[in-house]
């Protein structure tokens, strides 16, 4: 048999050669036997060799699609769909109109007005005691004389905001007057498009964008008679508090980071820079910030807010909502935002309806188990805060969330779907440009995302609505659910149901920062969780709550 050795060794290196040849798309059947390590496959020779065909033709594709232009503003066919089998949208009930107090007068102290709630800021405006113009003027003077401190600001939009200013007192004083937001400034996240200034997106590849058209929301905003003082920090590319300018800081510890991404939204409300601002939330980036920054944020059903004009990061996760100094301040502004948009197809006509209900009316649970294992003082506050709702006649049920799902996969949703929507920035080598290049940068998950199957991301999805589905039976037997902010899976669960959720102050930590806890509601229910927490903030004094440094 030994004479038969070398021609037996002759066919194995002819196989060996021929494997690791290239084919006219570039890769080998070692290659493709290689990147099954990835995907967790184990498919055999045979198979790999009558799969090159397709698997080139695939790439041919890829290469033919990467040649064609997307609009930013293009969403996937494929919608996501938040609503439950047999879902039944609410009906529209009629509102009553927010109460704008009289007999209100300029404090002595004029920088008090920087922390002013709306109605109050509002009272003062209408009944011609402050202008706008006086009010743009004070906001932008503590941005210019504060913002140094926090890195909260990334454009400051004066120009505009004095020509806004002098025409809301201009259409006041023909008696032409817009509504409780007419004249009051606000900033909005650097995600958002403002034409005629940058929208960096907090990240160094587009530090100079320029986008030729405004968002579907400021615009709103603008209607509404409101007052844009200011763009606000987004982290990068909506990562973390860090963007390619520095790091967004807290103002109540300026040492620690004011988190997010909508970092600047949550540090410069909570700082007296403007009287609200807007963010947005893929996995928590208005919950933590308002809680970090000791603001109030509202996190409205998926698809209630347009995002046109504004950076997608996950087309099916992404939310707009405002981060402000009440609750009552976050129900005025989602009332001038909310609706349908001929360019966002995921918005719709479902209408918001205020809740007039007491606080023993609703029907209330809360997470036990997730509270149990919190012994920070975000645990201990919580504990308190339910003391504080069972003086209000709250007796709420003790009830879990769905457990018995790949909550470790879920990640890939959000990692496919903003690896599509900056494929060119990873293609073209732009993405090393960014600040933050470790291992949970946002460069990184970019990167990564490539390697997700299309197949899995799908897979993802299925367990997705089964969870839409577990979710919904749960939540439809409560009005509201009072929860941990951070303590076990609810931030993941609701941000992929869809779920809105308020984050509202409760009191502080041993370092004198601030703590929250989190309501939250049924699908388009905003008005039973805006409910509950104007009634705590009615019972208790931490909205009014600001930071020292910052209070002149």
């Amino acid at each position: 048999m030994k004479k038969f050795y070398p021609a037996i060794n002759l066919l194995l290196c002819l196989g060996l050669i021929l494997s690791c040849k290239s084919n006219e798309y570039g890769f080998t059947n070692k290659d493709i036997k290689s990147s099954q390590k990835l995907i967790g496959l184990n498919f055999e020779k045979p198979a790999i060799k009558t799969m090159s065909g397709y698997l080139g033709r695939n790439k041919s594709g890829y290469d033919s699609l990467r040649s064609y232009e997307i609009s930013n503003e293009t969403f996937p066919a494929i919608t996501f769909d938040p609503h439950p089998l047999g879902f039944v949208f609410p009906e529209k009930v009629e509102n009553p109109e927010f109460i704008i107090p009289e007999q209100l007068e300029v404090p002595d102290n004029f920088e008090e007005l920087a922390f002013y709630t709306i109605p109050q800021l509002a009272s003062l405006i209408k009944n011609k005691k402050v202008t706008s113009e006086e009010l743009t003027r004070l906001f932008i003077d503590r941005i210019k004389r504060f913002d140094d401190q926090l890195e909260s600001v990334i454009t400051l939009t004066e120009d505009l905001a004095m020509k806004q200013a002098k025409q809301a007192d201009k259409e006041l004083a023909a008696g032409n007057y817009r509504g409780i937001l007419h004249g009051i400034p606000y900033g909005v996240k650097d995600l958002m498009a403002v034409e005629g200034y940058p929208t960096t997106w907090g990240a160094a590849p587009y530090k100079d964008q320029m986008i030729d058209y405004t968002a579907t929301v400021v615009k709103k905003l603008e209607d509404q008679g409101a007052v844009l003082v200011a763009k606000l920090v987004s982290g990068s590319l909506a990562r973390g508090d860090v963007w390619f300018g520095g790091k967004t800081k807290n103002p109540w510890d300026t040492t620690q980071g004011a988190s997010g991404s909508s970092a600047g939204s949550g540090s410069a409300t909570s700082a007296g820079l403007v009287a609200f601002a807007l963010g947005t939330e893929t996995l928590g980036s208005i919950t933590s910030p308002a809680t970090r920054n000791g603001v109030t944020g509202l996190r409205p059903t998926y698809g209630r807010v347009s995002r046109s004009g504004v950076m997608s990061l996950s087309w099916s996760m992404d939310k707009i909502g405002p981060l402000a100094r009440t609750a009552e301040d976050c129900e005025i502004i989602f009332s001038a935002i909310y609706g349908k948009d001929d360019k966002d197809p995921s918005t719709n006509e479902v209408p918001f309806n205020h809740v007039s209900k007491s606080p023993k009316e609703l029907k209330v649970a809360y997470l036990k188990k997730d509270l149990d294992k919190d012994t920070t003082a975000m645990g201990d506050n919580l504990r308190a805060s339910l003391e504080i709702f069972k003086g209000m006649g709250v007796e709420p049920d003790s009830i879990a969330l769905p457990e018995n799902f790949p909550f470790s996969s879920f990640d890939i949703i959000l990692r496919s779907e903003a690896g599509a929507f900056f494929d060119e920035l990873i293609r073209s080598g732009e993405v090393d440009l960014m600040v933050e290049q470790h291992g949970g940068s946002r460069a990184n998950s970019l990167r990564q995302s490539r390697f997700i199957p299309a197949v899995e991301y799908l897979q993802a999805n299925r367990q997705r609505r089964q969870l839409i589905e577990d979710v919904n039976q749960l939540f439809k037997q409560y009005d509201v659910i009072i929860a941990p902010s951070f303590s076990g899976r609810q931030l993941q669960i609701t941000n992929l149901t869809g779920h809105p959720v308020i984050s509202v102050p409760n009191g502080f930590d041993k370092k004198e920062r601030p703590t929250s806890f989190t309501l939250i509601g049924n699908l388009y229910d905003e008005g039973s969780i805006l409910a509950l927490a104007k009634a705590f903030q009615g019972a208790t004094d931490f909205e009014e709550k600001h930071p020292p440094k910052f209070i002149d």
